[in-house]
């Protein structure tokens, strides 16, 4: 970028004649600003990511491995609160450590879990990758959770806005991809599990796409103008189809 920024004034005053000396001055004071501008962005993610380091030394001591007893504890057999258990157990893990961190800890200590009570739940098994994937979209999505989200501390600190508001805005934004994983968990075809041809790959992927535009715009109350009261509950309907098709065809 700040080749870039340095070779535009330069074009600048090759082709209107100006003084190259004046242009290579303009260059450096754009480059002196954009890295103060930038120092000053970063002491608000450097804080987050100081109280992230918190977190850290919390699960460092050993609360990650009692989490396993927690959740079966509390789920007590039912798939769905187990789901909703490791959610936010990913959410609060992904708070503190990279997202790959929160999916390794997750992933050894929930999804076997989840694989072994789905089976006893009544419920259709639910495959392995599905499994593995809820944990870690959750983990990606604690970036962008308040309090700590670091993504939304490092966009709040470019709007100039707060970090907080940003952050529960940004999850709200989110509530898409914390639906997702829900719904591909029982519906494995929405990660193209089992599909071995081209036709029906391609119409799975274009359900999801409308899917997930149709719960957009039920979670955010417009589309193309606000909603009318019914429109929101025909868009969720509609989403809700989309998703899991077995819904009406069982």
């Amino acid at each position: 970028l700040m080749v870039i920024a340095f070779l535009r004034e330069i074009i600048q005053a090759l082709k209107n004649g100006t003084s190259i000396y004046k242009a290579v001055i303009r260059s450096a004071n754009t480059i002196g600003k954009g890295l103060i501008a930038g120092s000053k962005n970063m002491l608000s993610v450097a804080l987050a990511t100081a109280a992230a380091g918190i977190i850290v030394g919390i699960v460092a001591m050993g609360i990650g491995s009692m989490i396993v007893q927690i959740v079966e504890m509390l789920s007590a057999g039912n798939i769905f609160l187990l789901l909703l258990i490791t959610a936010v157990a990913s959410l609060i893990l992904g708070m503190g450590l990279p997202t790959t961190a929160t999916y390794i800890v997750m992933a050894s200590i929930t999804v076997p879990v989840i694989i072994k009570l789905s089976s006893l739940s009544g419920v259709s098994p639910i495959p392995a990758i599905a499994a593995h994937l809820f944990c870690f979209y959750f983990g990606i999505l604690a970036d962008d959770t308040p309090p700590v989200g670091l993504a939304a501390y490092a966009a709040a600190a470019i709007a100039k806005s707060d970090p907080i508001q940003t952050g529960i805005q940004g999850f709200i934004y989110d509530l898409r991809t914390a639906v997702i994983p829900f719904v591909f968990v029982f519906n494995a075809e929405l990660i193209l599990h089992g599909i071995n041809n081209w036709p029906q790959a391609l119409l799975i992927f274009i359900m999801a796409i409308f899917g997930a535009f149709a719960f957009t715009n039920a979670v955010q109350g417009w589309f193309i103008i606000k909603n009318k009261w019914y429109e929101t509950p025909l868009f969720l309907i509609a989403s809700l189809i989309l998703f899991y098709p077995a819904i009406i065809t069982k």
